[in-house]
Parts: C-alpha cells; sequence; structure tokens
C-alpha cells in the first residue's frame, strides 16, 4: 500500500512510522522541516526557554537554600535562543533518522492535491513532481491568527513564532490574549525582566480552565508584577517612534516596545486543492473527520490541528495512529475522552476531563476533594508550595470526571488521574493506592481522599 503524508508536524511524521511499521510504502511531503510547528515554532521551542526562565528564578532565590552566589544573574537571550535551536535541531534530526530507519521517502516542497489519489509537489526551486498514493493523510496543521486590526511585522507586532526569534530582551511588551500562549509567554518575558502587561477579551485569563486554576494563576502572574487586564479588548495599535500604542475602550492607552499577538490558531487548509479531490471543509475552515479520522471522501484522511479538534501535539500524535493503522486496512478510532491538556506557566497547569462549571452546567451530582501544595513535605523541601491538586468525582459511581493541578511538575502529576479515568478507577482507589513519601504524588492521593472528606494533612473545619 502506497500512503502519501502531507505534513511532517507531530501528527504527520507518527503517523508516517506507524504506517511504515505496518508495511505500508511511506512519502512524506513537508514544506518547512519535519516536526512542524510543535518542535520548531512551539512546544519545543517555548518549554526549552521555560526551562531556562525558570533556572534564572531559582538562582535568584539560591539564598533560600544557603547557597551563596556572588555577582549578578543575568539572562542571555542570544544564547537562551541559541540554546532553544540546539534542542530543536537534535530533535530533527532524530525524526529524520527515524525516517531513514523505517525507509520512509521526505520530500521537501508545497504538496497540493490533484485528485483523491495524487499531490503534486512543488519543490523550493520550482521544479515540480507528481506522488500518486493508494491513501494519503492530511496533517498540515495551524498557524497564528491575525486579524487586520493588529498585522504581523516581526519587528514591533509579533506572533508567537516571532517571539522566539527575538535576540534581545524588549523592556516592556503588550500581549493580546490570555490563553494558554498567551500566558506562557507572559512568564516567560517577565521572568527575563520585560515589564508585561496582558489584555483579555473574556473575564478571565485561561478561560478553557477550571475557574479556581484562572484565579490562582491570575494571582501568581500580579505577583510577578504583570499587569493583567480581563474583560476588556485592544481596538487598535499604532506604530509611533517612541514605541506601539495599544487603545483600549474608555481612552486608556498603552506604549510599550513590541506587541505580541496571541488570539488563536487559523487552520492551514487552504491552497491544498481539496476541492480538487471533493475534501469538504467545516464553517471555520477545518477539515471534517469522523472518529477514524476519515474525510468524506473515502482513502483521504486527516489529522491534527487542521481537523480543528483540540489543538494539541498529542491530540495530533493519536490521530496519526488512528488514521495510519486505518489506511493500512484496521478498524481504529480516537477517544476523546480522556485528554490530558498542560500549560506551561509559572506554576505550571495541567488537567483532564471535566472542569467544575462544566459539571454544573451538565446538571451531574459530583464531590470534590482538594489540597494544597503547601500541605506536602516534599513541597517545602524543593520550596514549591504555591499551587493545589483538586478532584471531581461522580457523587454516585466515584468515578473520576475530571482533574485539575496548579504547581510544580503539574504536567508530569496529571498523568495518574488521566489513567484513572481511562480505567475507571475510583476516587476510592487511587486514594488507596500507596504514593510513595516525600513526593509530589502525594497531592493526588490526598486530593482522593479529600472527595470523601479523609485527607490526612487537612485542618479540621471551624464549628
Amino acid at each position: 500500500m502506497k500512503l502519501a503524508v502531507l505534513g511532517a508536524g507531530p501528527g504527520g511524521y507518527v503517523a508516517a512510522l506507524k504506517a511504515a511499521r505496518l508495511g505500508a510504502q511511506v512519502t512524506v511531503i513537508e514544506n518547512a522541516e519535519v516536526g512542524g510547528v510543535c518542535l520548531n515554532w512551539g512546544c519545543i521551542p517555548t518549554k526549552t526557554i521555560v526551562t531556562s526562565c525558570e533556572l534564572l528564578s531559582r538562582a535568584r532565590e539560591m539564598d533560600k537554600f544557603g547557597i551563596e552566589l556572588s555577582g549578578t544573574v543575568t539572562p542571555n537571550l542570544a544564547r537562551i535562543m541559541d540554546r532553544k535551536n540546539k534542542v530543536v535541531g537534535i530533535q530533527v534530526k532524530g525524526i529524520r533518522g527515524l525516517f531513514k530507519s523505517w525507509g520512509v521517502t521526505l520530500k521537501t516542497g508545497r504538496g497540493v492535491l490533484t485528485s483523491a489519489g495524487a499531490i503534486e509537489v512543488t519543490a523550493q526551486d520550482g521544479s515540480r513532481e507528481t506522488v500518486s498514493a493508494d491513501r494519503i493523510i492530511i496533517a498540515t496543521g495551524s498557524r497564528p491568527a491575525q486579524i487586520p486590526a493588529f498585522p504581523f511585522d516581526r519587528r514591533n507586532i509579533l506572533s508567537s513564532t516571532d517571539a522566539l526569534e527575538l535576540t534581545e530582551i524588549p523592556k516592556s511588551m503588550l500581549i493580546i490574549g490570555a490563553g494558554v500562549i498567551g500566558s506562557e509567554f507572559a512568564c516567560i518575558f517577565s521572568a527575563l525582566g520585560t515589564e508585561v502587561t496582558m489584555v483579555e477579551m473574556l473575564g478571565r485569563v485561561v478561560a478553557t480552565e477550571d475557574e479556581e486554576v484562572s484565579d490562582l494563576l491570575e494571582h501568581e502572574l500580579k505577583k510577578k508584577n504583570i499587569r493583567v487586564i480581563t474583560g476588556t479588548g485592544v481596538e487598535k495599535i499604532d506604530r509611533r517612534d517612541d514605541g506601539v500604542h495599544a487603545f483600549l475602550p474608555g481612552g486608556r492607552e498603552l506604549v510599550v516596545e513590541k506587541v505580541l499577538v496571541s488570539i488563536g490558531r487559523a487552520f492551514n487548509s487552504d491552497a491544498l486543492g481539496l476541492e480538487s479531490a471533493g475534501v469538504s471543509r467545516g464553517s471555520r475552515g477545518e477539515i471534517t473527520v469522523n472518529a477514524r479520522m476519515e474525510t468524506n471522501v473515502p482513502g483521504i484522511y486527516a489529522v491534527g490541528d487542521v481537523t480543528g479538534v483540540n489543538l494539541l501535539a498529542h491530540i495530533a500524535s493519536a490521530g496519526g495512529v488512528v488514521a495510519a493503522r486505518n489506511a493500512h486496512g484496521g478498524d481504529a478510532k480516537i477517544d476523546y475522552r480522556v485528554v490530558p491538556a498542560c500549560i506551561f506557566t509559572s506554576p505550571e497547569i495541567a488537567s483532564v476531563g471535566l472542569r467544575e462549571h462544566q459539571a454544573k452546567e451538565q446538571g451531574l451530582a459530583y464531590r470534590i476533594g482538594r489540597i494544597q501544595y503547601r500541605a506536602l513535605g516534599r513541597s517545602h523541601v524543593m520550596g514549591e508550595i504555591t499551587g493545589f491538586a483538586k478532584i471531581i468525582a461522580d457523587a454516585s459511581t466515584d468515578r473520576i470526571l475530571g482533574g485539575h493541578i496548579v504547581g510544580a511538575h503539574a504536567s508530569d502529576l496529571i498523568h495518574e488521574l488521566a489513567f484513572a479515568m481511562q480505567t475507571g478507577r475510583t476516587a476510592r482507589e487511587v486514594a488507596d493506592t500507596i504514593h510513595a513519601h516525600p513526593t509530589l504524588s502525594e497531592v493526588i492521593r490526598e486530593a482522593a481522599e479529600d472527595v470523601h472528606g479523609e485527607a490526612v494533612h487537612v485542618p479540621k473545619p471551624s464549628a
């Protein structure tokens, strides 16, 4: 079976490798670099910079741990970006090596469907060739969304991609949008010494998360001297000699050195020749698929951001595996019921399943278990006492409906709750599982105990 994969991001390259393992003859077409946005301009670059910022913040408080450091600790953004590029380069080389190992053919160029079984590839030198295939997987991802009022110029008005190429630390920055990406960059640039202001149309930061999570993050952002303005938008921006002027409702005006626009993502579904192949798109421009990752055209699949469902790298990879199996004659389906999500702010945020407001909206009877990080010995040892874990459990079955963690290593800890949900475990079963001491994982056990009002490290309620 000949399979063509359009796009080599976390959906496309994983699909290609899975299909090759199953015995398919695979060709991947990628216009930029293997790894896609996640590896080159998203997940890995930002987390590499986050790691540098975490070390910088820890170095500034070393005296609290009895370590005396002479001199000053100063961030060198050019070197931080150089390390980021090296980390990305290693990962890119690894994917290319896997392609070679499994016999996957990589063609660099822009791919356009000319029929349901052919893709025309235009290389950078203008030369063209046609790749014929029995099956096609579209994995072209997404890009930063922009609107005419905030045109990217890569110098003063930046996308998240542009922000990853800066080599000098801005003195001041306005971030339009306080969602996942905007909040992560706010923490990054604040740690580097930039004066950061965030403006968010919605009533709270990271509005997709549990309300308690949003409240704590906003409190921590303000503690970092990040100015947070919610419930309003930016009406227009004007570039002048003294900086970028941003105008808010009510006559408010902000003057900053840089503006980072973080208002969502746009799907890379245009100029793909979908019409020639008969592939349908939804109202937002997304390629519509079913649980088998099939489009409306037999033999053509789509995975990842371009489908408009949960724009997360691990969702793209999961979809890529499903599509590869089905393209090879399988009958796999993707399951969106249990999808962990992580936000690499300071502190970290991680969640899975229902938020409490969603449980209320659905009219579910539920119990809440909650424990603060400061209740753990390990948190004090690490100097990481900010945060909490929260579990939402069904009142009758005790099965876990959702879990939320704010605090150190939340992105690692959330997977215990994800596994518990995937396997139908109850809060009682999680609470009865012995957790090693002293570890941060104890926050999960105690939150599960608190679902039944039995957490040991919680003070007795006042009468």
